[in-house]
């Protein structure tokens, strides 16, 4: 069973999710997209108890995507 890829366009942001049998690699903006890598694993808390004063709140995956 074959999996997807997600890619990204650096100029406009734009996103795309295809088949990872597909050997073509998706255009936008008139050039190829490049492979989105996936967000970390949040290993913060989210309460105020554990909250970490340098914590700059990069993006992360919760866990909460399902996927």
């Amino acid at each position: 069973m074959p999996g997807k890829t997600d890619y990204e366009c650096k100029f406009c942001g734009n996103k795309k999710q295809v088949e990872s049998s597909d050997s073509d690699t998706p255009e936008c903006c008139r050039k190829p997209m490049i492979k989105a890598e996936p967000l970390p694993v949040c290993e913060t808390s989210t309460t105020a108890e554990h909250s970490r004063a340098d914590d700059m709140g990069e993006p992360c995956d919760d866990g909460r995507a399902g996927s």
